[in-house]
């Protein structure tokens, strides 16, 4: 305390001296003092002037409980490349030292990612009808930059550094694409639909060949609708090709996600999957393949086919010189696929095992 303040110490307290610079106060003493002169109680005295108190195991409590939620949130939980970003986002700390702010702001971000990828649709559009603010997520505002550290988790690439680089990952996730130029490569579809777009893909089908389809054709009416059918789903085009040319006319029908899919990929099997159809996915047993599979079974609710450790330990043997698989997540279809891959740090690409999967595709 300076001067003044013990001065004023001593006058309240009608002490015969003046205390030290730090002394020990008994409170029952100063609450008496306080209640003789009609003013508040020690605490509100005390919070008045210097703040409220707070409990610091309460708040370590607190803190604990929102950063569980955030690891064990359904959105993260089915993309565990989210983790990483969960864990980032905690050393970041509280927004404003305030549990209940840092919430509302993550649940927000968890809503605009378990969204994406979005349809063509300009990025205030799209912050409008998920936040209900459409300047939410503009430039560097703190909920897009939250976003986009998650796609960038999610891609595996570095978070982005100026606007050119936001743009160009808002877009990656769909954000204001280019609806004809983003495609999905599809075979062996002969839809129970009418329209412009069935009778085009049951004439590829017929002809034994792959077709490409828009995300603008998709957005018109009516959607190609397959029923029931099972709809078997690769990573890669050049299974895709063995499939046509081992299978021609027979292939059943088949989507290539052409690495990590984009907005048509995705508009394409929600719509078969709203129709009926069962999805069955297969991808590269690498770092890369995990993360893709992870994303399009939680965006579609495909089926892991021949995703299994049991696959990949069977593909590994007696195959030589395999490639590192890279930075590995964990895949929530399988506990222990990410523990052998780290073990055995070998990637085996779709092609390799492109004969099991014909012979699958052969026997349905």
């Amino acid at each position: 305390m300076d001067e003044a303040e013990r001065t004023a110490l001593a006058e309240l307290l009608g002490m015969d001296r003046y205390p030290t610079a730090t002394c020990t106060l008994q409170v029952a003493r100063l609450e008496t003092r306080l209640a003789e002169m009609g003013a508040p109680d020690a605490r509100t005295v005390t919070e008045t002037i210097v703040g409220p108190f707070t409990d610091p195991v309460a708040d370590r409590r607190d803190r604990d409980t929102l950063w569980a939620w955030l690891r064990g949130h359904p959105v993260v939980a089915a993309e565990p490349a989210l983790l990483g970003w969960a864990a980032d986002t905690e050393r970041a700390g509280l927004v404003g030292g305030s549990v209940p702010a840092t919430r509302a702001l993550l649940e927000q971000a968890l809503a605009v990612i378990a969204a994406l990828p979005a349809e063509a649709t300009p990025l205030s559009v799209f912050a409008g009808d998920i936040v209900g603010d459409t300047h939410a997520l503009d430039g560097t505002r703190r909920l897009a930059g939250l976003v986009l550290r998650a796609l960038a988790a999610l891609y595996d690439v570095p978070p982005p550094k100026d606007a050119a680089e936001r743009r160009d990952l808002w877009e990656r996730a769909g954000i204001a694409c280019d609806a004809l130029s983003t495609t999905v490569l599809v075979a062996g579809f002969r839809p129970r639909t009418s329209g412009p777009l069935a009778e085009t893909l049951r004439t590829w089908a017929d002809a034994g060949q792959a077709a490409v389809i828009t995300l603008r054709q998709l957005q018109e009416p009516p959607a190609p609708g397959l029923g029931d059918a099972t709809v078997w789903i690769t990573e890669n085009p050049a299974v895709l090709a063995v499939a046509l040319r081992d299978l021609g006319t027979a292939c059943p029908p088949m989507v290539c996600s052409s690495g990590w899919p984009n907005s048509a990929v995705i508009r394409l099997l929600r719509t078969l999957r709203d129709a009926g159809a069962r999805l069955r996915y297969h991808g590269d047993f690498d770092g890369e393949g995990l993360r893709i599979a992870a994303y399009l079974m939680s965006k579609v609710d495909a089926e892991p086919w021949r995703m299994s450790t049991a696959d990949y330990l069977t593909a590994l043997d007696g195959t030589a010189a395999l490639p590192d698989p890279g930075r590995i997540t964990e895949a929530p279809w399988d506990p222990d696929l990410a523990a052998a891959l780290r073990t055995h740090r070998a990637a085996v690409a779709e092609e390799l095992v492109a004969d099991t999967l014909m012979a699958d595709l052969g026997q349905r």
